[in-house]
């Protein structure tokens, strides 16, 4: 078969015959790389005369059995993967350095002793590895353990132990034969990809993946690999924080955006089984510029403190600095307050920081974020039992989100008296010990807290 010498964009994963500096498919900057592609005539040909034609069928004649699941010893992990683990799914599993991932799936392993399970580890020696399983308590445990960087042995190897489960750490630090590039280059992290989940498929096998990610976060490699696996996991916290949320990008076995809270312990991450009880604030007095709010991740409601700090700025230009929300969105959120809810604070600088460390994907902060703002410009002390939620709109309408009667019920339950949300989303009953105020527009949410 004929090769050719070809580039491929590390993002969008795009062919090119020649480099360029920007990518002309994504329009992606630096990452374009070169490697040895086979042509595309030619693997379109052998597909073709590979095997039998496949069968087209209907839906409703498509036979199918629910999905087996194994339960973890992590209630949290759980529910993050949808209820257990699925036999023959493959994870990825993605987070910074020291985060916790190697140590969450050595847990795993470890303590489901009655699951025949592969640990495999192309980045530690198996001293390295032992340690740590010591370490957390599981000195004795049956677990087996491979030291390789090589596709081919590790497959070998796994045909010959036949895990239930595997862990693969990680898939940046394999090599294939077959592909004549350095480990953790684009061609080897695809090719070693492919071959692990073709594997995990044909033998029933339940594979981790521990995965790279960039200095912005995402998953290293090529953006195939997301597309490959079954579900993706992230890991998010604070660098020199205890507390760890893993959240589900992608999962075809449960839902999406679902979230598990973890603590770091010297034995190992644990489950915190009431996450919005760490994350709200337990001071004895209130301080201007704290509003609870009520977000929800998937099925999950999660109460969260929002600070926020207005201060005169000395220099020519106020800074906007936001820890756990989109920095150009509390940009546009500054700017509605200012037209909508007749707050000056375009010469101030503005910090807004989420407590715990937790990302907040949703906008049902919004109304949060604006009164704990204006909370911090008026320098004025709010209700400790009040929580508030809500999306902003350009025009200063204040937008229902969804699971808003599942919110207040979790508020209430954790000591809220006092809650402001969107009309749109008032209860039809009354809740005993909650007021509710529905509001409209923005001033109005103002309006009950000047």
């Amino acid at each position: 078969m004929a090769k050719e010498s070809s580039f491929v964009c590390t993002e969008c994963t795009g062919l090119f015959t020649k480099w360029t500096g920007q990518c002309p498919s994504c329009g992606a900057w630096n990452t374009i790389e070169k490697q040895s592609a086979v042509l595309r005539q030619n693997k379109a040909i052998s597909l073709l005369h590979a095997g039998d034609v496949a069968e087209i069928q209907t839906v409703s004649e498509i036979s199918f059995e629910s999905q087996d699941r194994t339960a973890t010893t992590l209630a949290e992990l759980d529910r993050v993967l949808g209820g257990g683990i699925v036999t023959g799914s493959v994870v990825l599993v993605g987070g910074n350095p020291g985060i916790g991932k190697s140590t969450l799936l050595l847990q795993v392993l470890c303590a489901l002793d009655h699951q025949r399970a592969l640990y495999v580890t192309g980045e530690e020696s198996l001293q390295q590895v032992a340690l740590r399983a010591e370490r957390l308590g599981y000195k004795n445990a049956p677990l087996r353990v491979l030291a390789s960087t090589r596709l081919e042995e590790i497959l070998a190897c796994a045909m010959r132990e036949r895990p239930s489960i595997m862990v693969i750490d990680s898939i940046q630090s394999l090599a294939s034969e077959k592909t004549p590039s350095a480990a953790g280059s684009i061609s080897q992290v695809r090719e070693c990809a492919n071959r692990v989940t073709q594997f995990a498929k044909q033998t029933d096998t339940t594979v981790f993946m521990i995965g790279h990610v960039t200095k912005e976060g995402s998953i290293a490699g090529p953006r195939v690999l997301e597309h490959v696996v079954d579900t993706v996991l992230y890991f998010e916290g604070d660098d020199g924080g205890r507390y760890r949320v893993l959240r589900a990008a992608k999962n075809r076995f449960g839902a999406v955006n679902e979230l598990g809270v973890f603590v770091m312990q010297d034995t190992g991450l644990k489950g915190v089984k009431n996450p919005s009880a760490i994350f709200l604030s337990r001071h004895a007095n209130t301080a201007p510029g704290s509003v609870i709010t009520v977000t929800c991740e998937a099925t999950r409601p999660l109460l969260l403190e929002v600070q926020a700090l207005v201060e005169d700025t000395p220099a020519t230009h106020p800074r906007r600095v936001a820890i756990g929300i989109d920095q150009n969105r509390l940009t546009m959120l500054l700017a509605i307050l200012h037209r909508h809810g007749g707050v000056d604070i375009y010469d101030k600088d503005v910090f807004v920081n989420i407590v715990g460390g937790v990302q907040l994907k949703e906008t049902g902060a919004d109304l949060a974020v604006l009164l704990a703002t204006y909370s911090s410009f008026k320098n004025r002390t709010l209700d400790r039992g009040l929580a508030a939620f809500g999306e902003i709109g350009l025009t200063g309408e204040v937008r229902p989100v969804y699971n808003g009667l599942t919110r207040l019920k979790e508020a209430r339950e954790h000591g809220v008296t006092k809650a402001i949300i969107p009309e749109a989303n008032q209860p039809k009953t009354r809740l005993p010990g909650l007021e509710v105020i529905a509001v409209r527009q923005l001033g109005e949410a103002v309006g009950h807290i000047a």
